[in-house]
Order: structure tokens, then C-alpha cells, then sequence
């Protein structure tokens, strides 16, 4: 039997997890290839789920997310009803895609960024625009400006970007927004937003405040641990917020996640503590792999990226070697997650040999 699909899903590529880790000779298994909080949730937040679980199993959760709703509206200074919850940010951008773009729409971002973007965008019926990063593998915020079209629905703005770990300033950005027209729709991806201490950084929350045009994503998968649970949420405007639950997967928060997140918003100082810790181990590792010769980039994310061009495969397998499982994106670079500080030990301890293994084949390759 043969089905007739609808038509451009053959150029939907299906999302690509992080591949689970190998085993070193010396029994090391470390998974860095998903971004992924390295830490058990905290035992309140746990004691949260586990009181939670009795009652929540056998029900639907509640989609007005009544609790959350309130806690995170009191934490950010907004109104609940700008508050609009789904299945893992990566949902709610899917949500603000198929509320605002349609067929011949189009979705700009930069390129390389987040590698859900350009699937979401075709499993909508809408056309990605990819603006190419700049040589700092930054946003080209005036590039994207003068690439916007009368079809242009919507541009996504990753900052920290995933997988570069770059981020845009307030001036960048503000001067970026002075050029977009009313009518599209920025949406600031701050998914990493916990781990960026660069002063220069701009604020989603102060962008929607002073643009009418502006949405905020956010999640409780990368900071606060709960990659597993699936809650994220967009922080948008009225009329905005009410069309993305139009479209939005119904019961698509677990009440399992909307307990965990209300004790983790509970947990602030606690969970602050360990971002620190994450943030000194990145800074850790971003420094010795430089220090080895490997092309990494400055990072305001939980994971840092080598730039390694046709070398990728080469210092992937040096890591796999070890036990150690990072995300390459063949052709292009290696964006390796930060883990425990023994996982990143492991990082740390084969960079020599990773940094041969990329300079042979650049060697190799000769001038172009």
C-alpha cells in the first residue's frame, strides 16, 4: 500500500536527539550531547513530584496551569494571561509558528542556530529564512533586518544561541527592533538565558516591555533540571497569547511538571548555586580546550562549540574514545554539553589528542 503525503514534508528532516554516550576503557560514560543540567532535580523539588504523582497519573492535568501560572507571573512582573505554557519551549515555539505563519510565510533566524527551528518551520507549511552567522558565529542582527520581506511573519532571535553559545547586546538588539516592522513578530529565545553573565546581554523581559512586537520563550528544562518533564512557556501579548493556546497540544503540561516547576521557582537560591557551579565548570573547560589549540568559541550557554569544519568526525571520535558523547554536526563544528566536574575532566584530559586529530586533517587538506 502507498500513501500520498502532503506535499514538502520529504524536506522535514525528524529532530535528531543526542546520542547516548559510550563506554571508555575505564568505564566512563558521559552523555554531553543533549544540554542537559547535570544535577538531580533539588529534594524539594522532588518531594514536589512525589506528592504530586498519587493523583496526577490517572487525570488530566489541568490546563489552565492555575499554580505555575500565578508563581511565574509574581516572579517575572507580568500578567498571567501573557503566560502561555507547552511541552518543552521547543512546543511553544511550534505554537507561535503555526499562530502566525502559514503556506508562503516566512520564518527567519540565523543560521546555525537552533536545529528545531527549520523543522518546525516546514512541518507548518512555512518557508525558513536562515540568515548565515557572522564570523564570530554571532547574530548578524542588520543582515536579518535587510532580509525581511513582505512574507515575513516572525524571526526568532537565539540569545545565548544554541549551538554557538553567542549572545546579541541590548544595543544590537534595540537598534535590530528599530528597523522590524510592527507587524513581525521577534521572539527572543532565552532557553539559556540563566547561564549568560555577560553585562552586555539584553533582557527579554525589558524588549517586551518597550516593543509590542516582541514575545520571550523560556524553559525549565536547562537550568532548573527539569529537561525530562517537558514544561516551557512564551511570555507574549494578549492577542498573541490567546491564538498560540488556540494551536497549542492540548494538556500538553503534566501536572507532574507543573508541580516541579512551582517548587523550583520556590528553590531559586538554591538552584542559583548550582548555574554558578555550571558556569565556573564552562569557563573551566572553554579554557583548557583553547589552551590545546582546538577552535573553540566563548560561550554564555551550559555547553561550548568547536568550530572544526571538515575535522568534526575526526575529534568526534576522539571523544567517543573516552566515553564521551558531544553533538557534532557533521561538516561544521562539535557543541559539547557541560556535565559533572569528572565529565569534564574527561573533556579536558583528550583535548590534546582532539586538537591532533583536527590539525592532521587540516594539515592534510592543504590550501584551498
Amino acid at each position: 500500500m502507498s500513501f500520498s503525503f502532503r506535499p514538502g514534508l520529504e524536506q522535514v528532516a525528524a529532530y535528531t536527539p543526542g546520542k547516548p554516550a559510550p563506554v571508555g576503557a575505564d568505564g566512563l560514560s558521559a552523555k554531553l550531547s543533549s544540554n542537559e543540567n547535570p544535577n538531580d532535580p533539588l529534594p524539594s523539588v522532588i518531594d514536589a513530584i512525589v506528592k504530586t504523582f498519587p493523583t496526577s497519573v490517572n487525570r488530566y492535568p489541568n490546563m489552565a496551569t492555575p499554580e505555575l501560572s500565578e508563581a511565574l507571573a509574581a516572579r517575572l512582573g507580568v500578567d498571567a494571561q501573557s503566560l502561555v505554557f507547552g511541552s518543552g519551549s521547543v512546543e511553544v515555539a511550534s505554537q507561535l509558528i503555526h499562530a502566525l505563519a502559514g503556506p508562503g510565510d516566512e520564518v527567519m533566524y540565523a543560521w546555525r542556530s537552533f536545529e528545531a527551528y527549520p523543522i518546525l518551520v516546514r512541518a507548518a507549511g512555512a518557508v525558513p529564512l536562515e540568515v548565515p552567522l557572522d564570523a564570530e558565529l554571532r547574530h548578524d542582527l542588520d543582515a536579518m533586518a535587510d532580509a525581511i520581506t513582505e512574507r515575513t511573519k516572525l524571526v526568532f532571535v537565539c540569545t545565548p544561541n544554541n549551538p554557538t553559545g553567542a549572545t546579541v547586546t541590548t544595543n544590537e538588539l534595540d537598534r535590530f527592533m528599530q528597523r522590524v516592522p510592527k507587524h513581525v513578530l521577534v521572539v527572543i529565545d532565552e532557553a539559556y538565558v540563566h547561564f549568560d553573565v555577560d553585562p552586555k546581554s539584553p533582557t527579554g523581559l525589558d524588549f517586551f516591555a518597550r516593543y509590542e512586537n516582541v514575545a520571550v520563550l523560556h524553559t525549565f528544562s536547562k537550568a532548573y533540571g527539569l529537561a525530562g518533564l517537558r514544561v516551557g512557556y512564551a511570555i507574549a501579548r494578549p492577542d498573541v497569547a490567546e491564538a498560540l493556546r488556540k494551536v497549542a497540544l492540548p494538556f500538553g503540561v503534566t501536572d507532574l511538571a507543573q508541580s516541579a516547576a512551582v517548587a523550583s521557582l520556590a528553590a531559586e537560591a538554591e538552584l542559583q548555586v548550582r548555574i554558578d557551579t555550571i558556569v565556573e565548570e564552562r569557563d573551566r573547560v572553554y579554557a583548557a580546550l583553547k589552551s590545546a589549540g582546538l577552535p573553540v568559541f566563548p560561550s554564555q550557554a551550559n555547553f561550548v562549540w568547536l568550530e572544526a569544519g571538515e575535522s568534526t568526525e575526526a575529534v568526534n571520535e576522539v571523544f567517543r574514545a573516552r566515553g564521551v558523547s558531544v553533538r557534532a554536526f557533521a561538516g561544521s563544528g562539535l557543541r559539547i554539553s557541560i556535565g559533572s566536574a569528572i565529565e569534564n575532566d574527561a573533556v579536558i584530559e583528550v583535548a590534546g589528542l582532539a586538537a591532533a586529530a583536527h590539525m592532521n586533517i587540516q594539515t592534510n587538506r592543504g590550501p584551498q
